[in-house]
């Protein structure tokens, strides 16, 4: 179910009865029935797209035996990937209005993406960072836009907060085409340096006034990327399982990774959203930590995809690598998974410490199956399934609740 196209308050009506340019206002932080819309959709599947590409090049990295300079490349391209959508996603849901203006920055936004994505593949291999970087900034721009709209018919505060934003984006965007012109030895320090502005500018934008994002909105924005993201990495894996089945006849090898990859994702689906989170974010400080921290989930959910295709190449003898490091290679991000998910919102719904230990207890067993060889992949999937049933248990045993969540997570 989506939302209306218009805020709370604006008059309803068909399509051609509203103007088709119409101011950027806030909307209400506590408007009823709030959910993502189609544009939206639209845009996370854009945004899948570039990570799928960031995911592939990891496995062929991984698999080639250079797992440092491939981790490295895919962690510093999925910032770049998620912090567009992180900052698309919180402008939407304070101003999104859905009118003619708005849509087409949106798309613009989409556009500049599927750039980014079709550079990914270079910065892998060639250290080329030309497209990635040109994709990125038409994105940031794009969102500038955006800011200075919202700033026209913004009051005092809240026109200073909008100004900022678009100010500390564009300045943010001379510092990253630097990277064009700078000699490959000194890149990596300004790579670090512009990560650290771009986290820095919303903080500096909202420090005396707030943007009205909708805590369900975000809560449920961030919940469609988490599923389609797991959804890419069942499809991943899917492919890669094809692929060992058809052109090696090694059914016998990639099944019990198959079987362990499907329990690993749906157990992962399962932690994620057994909580209400949307009742924590509450304050500044709490949405921060909270958005901010979701680059390892998702990082670590679409890692888990790649390291279940790695695992496969390995278990057909295409991929030059011990089983350890194949093992690794999905033992780790989803121990990752678990521990990211647990300290950002689990931990705040836990009561005692049995129900507090079951997410980090998985997470150190998680990481104990990479030494089990063939079986680490299937072993692990049992060991979160198991953890999924212990939550569960002990929640029902608390709260009378047979689902193992709180009763407001209905």
């Amino acid at each position: 179910m989506t939302s209306s196209p218009h805020p709370a308050g604006e008059a309803s009506g068909p399509p051609g009865a509203r103007p088709p340019v119409r101011p950027l206002k806030a909307r209400g932080r506590h408007e009823r029935h709030r959910a993502a819309t189609p544009l939206e959709l639209l845009f996370d599947l854009c945004f899948v797209v570039a990570i799928a590409q960031a995911g592939v090049q990891l496995v062929h990295s991984v698999a080639e035996d250079h797992a440092g300079q491939g981790v490295l490349d895919y962690a510093m391209i999925f910032f770049a990937i998620w912090w567009a959508w992180m900052n698309f996603t919180w402008f939407a849901s304070a101003y999104d209005n859905d009118d003619v203006l708005y849509r087409i920055v949106t798309l613009v936004q989409m556009a500049g993406v599927l750039v980014l994505a079709a550079g990914i593949s270079r910065a892998f291999e060639d250290h080329d960072y030309a497209a990635v970087v040109i994709g990125y900034v038409i994105m940031r721009v794009a969102m500038s836009v955006q800011w200075l709209r919202a700033a026209r018919t913004s009051g005092a505060a809240e026109r200073a907060m909008a100004l900022r934003y678009a100010g500390g984006v564009l300045v943010c965007q001379i510092g990253w085409l630097g990277l064009l012109v700078l000699p490959e030895g000194g890149r990596g320090w300004l790579y670090l340096a512009m990560v650290v502005l771009e986290l820095c500018v919303p903080l500096f934008a909202e420090r005396r006034h707030m943007s009205s994002w909708h805590p369900h909105h975000i809560s449920e924005r961030y919940g469609l990327l988490t599923i389609i993201v797991l959804g890419e990495t069942i499809a991943a894996a899917t492919v890669a399982v094809k692929s060992g089945i058809e052109e090696n006849d090694a059914l016998g090898e990639v099944l019990p990774i198959a079987a362990g990859g499907l329990l690993i994702v749906f157990a992962a689906w399962w932690i994620y959203f057994v909580v209400p989170v949307h009742s924590h974010l509450r304050t500044s400080r709490q949405s921060f930590v909270w958005g901010y921290g979701h680059y390892l989930v998702f990082a670590s959910a679409a890692a888990i995809g790649a390291g279940l295709e790695v695992a496969v190449e390995q278990a057909v003898g295409a991929a030059h690598i011990s089983t350890l490091a194949a093992s690794a290679a999905v033992t780790l991000p989803t121990a990752l998974f678990l521990l990211t998910v647990w300290a950002l919102h689990a931990r705040h719904f836990k009561v005692g410490i049995a129900e507090q230990l079951v997410l980090p207890t998985a997470a150190l067993l998680v990481i104990c199956c990479t030494f089990l060889g063939d079986m680490a992949v299937l072993v692990a999937g049992i060991v979160l399934a198991l953890s999924v049933a212990a939550g569960v248990a002990l929640t029902a045993r608390r709260t009378g609740h047979p689902r193992g969540a709180a009763p407001t997570a209905a």
